[in-house]
């Protein structure tokens, strides 16, 4: 135990004292969750830039609604205190039909709107009041460069169907004012399960769900984990090969076994991992607690995190540690690196499906199965779906199970593979080793 102690000392301070690792630290929190502050800083700024809109009316009765509600929206768009400018001003082009080469209309306008002359131009279909069985009738189209993400296509489609509601109550004869409340949209709002409080023995009210609880928490739990496991099981399979083609483990194995060796080698990211995730972990619980947010913070988790992140990481840093011990060089280690890291990869993938229905087949089905157990159990227990107790425990003992097995088997591997040169890492080769040794 000794030795084990003594090479695990040597690989932690290895790690923690370079600046790759602090800069790792730093960075990483960063590049997971940019997106999301980018997109606070700039959920105030606004495009304020006129925006050029034609418009092709083939139903030939919502242009002049359009135009009426359009100057109605542009008196609006400077603070009335300040005099700043708060929104950009639609102007409206009205289009007559072209209807002998309607396609050639459209070139001509997608154009315009290429050299920046229109912003963009919309097509009302014939029959957008009373709809018929063909679609493309009472289809409005909105063509722009980025039409997915732009507002102007929302304020389009409301005024649209505003109108089109209206023109409806008035051939029903309807009073306008008694008509109001068909229009009135009542959402429907999401929320948690009442409870009793442990501590008081009262019942806890629900509160509305919302994005963090489920889908925001599952995912910084789940990149936490596989950041860890990728800054701190894949760097093992190129030290392995560099102590070994380099001739240092012929040194190390001269006073240790070569599972010394390598349980060093694993004990040592372990405790870099735990010391990563414990900063990401704890200062993330801090400032959701700042934030107001304290309630989104799943502390009963915690144990289950850092038990499936230390199996994680013994499962994996033990065969990147194998494979590392088979080549002889970095184009070796390159070629496997990919395959192995697949068990890592594959939960990444099949995340927003669970996340939708935790408690599916396939979500419980393949959150048992042991290279994956310990990221997609982690994010099914993160949502806000109970998960049955038994399918924690049972994926838990399941992975100290399989992580006993590939231990093992990569020790083979290691101990075999450490000391020869000369043999390339092949499937077949592998296999040999792991079962002949």
């Amino acid at each position: 135990m000794r030795k084990i102690f003594i090479l695990t000392k040597r690989e932690f301070l290895t790690s923690v004292r370079t600046k790759s690792f602090l800069i790792g630290l730093i960075i990483a929190p960063i590049l997971m969750g940019g997106s999301f502050i980018v997109i606070k800083l700039f959920e105030d700024k606004i495009d304020v830039d006129d925006k050029r809109i034609a418009v092709i009316d083939h139903s030939g009765i919502m242009a002049e609604s359009l135009i009426k509600i359009s100057n109605e929206r542009n008196k609006e768009i400077f603070n009335k205190e300040t005099g700043e400018k708060i929104r950009p001003e639609y102007n409206l082009e009205i289009i007559e039909p072209n209807s002998e080469d309607l396609k050639q209309q459209k070139l001509r306008l997608s154009d315009r709107v290429r050299s920046k002359e229109l912003h963009a131009f919309v097509e009302i279909g014939p029959e957008i009041l009373h709809p018929g069985e063909d679609s493309e009738k009472f289809r409005i189209s909105y063509y722009s460069e980025n039409s997915m993400m732009d507002d102007v296509r929302d304020w389009i489609s409301g005024v649209i169907n505003n109108q089109v509601r209206q023109l409806r109550v008035n051939d029903l004869n309807i009073d306008k004012e008694l008509s109001k409340d068909l229009f009135y949209w009542i959402n429907v709002d999401g929320m948690s399960l009442l409870s009793i409080n442990e501590q008081t023995g009262n019942v806890e009210d629900a509160r509305i769900s919302n994005l963090g609880d489920a889908i925001l928490v599952p995912y910084i739990l789940m990149m936490i984990m596989f950041m860890m496991v990728m800054m701190f099981t894949l760097p093992l399979l190129s030290s392995v090969m560099e102590e070994k083609t380099e001739r240092i483990a012929e040194v190390i194995l001269g006073s240790v076994t070569p599972f010394q060796f390598m349980t060093s080698k694993l004990l040592g990211s372990i405790l870099v991992s735990l010391i990563g995730s414990g900063v990401y972990i704890i200062g993330g619980a801090i400032a959701a607690s700042k934030m107001g947010f304290a309630d989104s913070v799943p502390y009963h988790l915690f144990p289950w995190f850092f038990a499936f992140l230390l199996l994680n990481i013994i499962m994996v840093g033990s065969i990147m540690a194998a494979l590392g011990s088979a080549c002889d060089n970095s184009k070796d280690a390159q070629s496997l690196q990919f395959p192995a890291m697949i068990p890592v990869l594959i939960p990444m993938f099949v995340m927003f499906p669970l996340l939708k229905d935790p408690l599916s087949g396939f979500a419980t089905g393949l959150s048992l199965v042991p290279p994956f157990t310990p990221m997609l159990m982690i994010v099914r227990q993160a949502t806000p779906v109970s998960i049955p107790l038994w399918q924690p425990i049972v994926g838990l003992i399941g992975v100290i199970l399989f992580s006993a097995f590939i231990v093992w088997i990569s020790g083979k591997i290691f101990r075999t593979c450490i000391l020869m040169q000369g043999t390339p890492p092949k499937f077949s080769n592998l296999v040999r080793w792991a079962i002949k040794g």
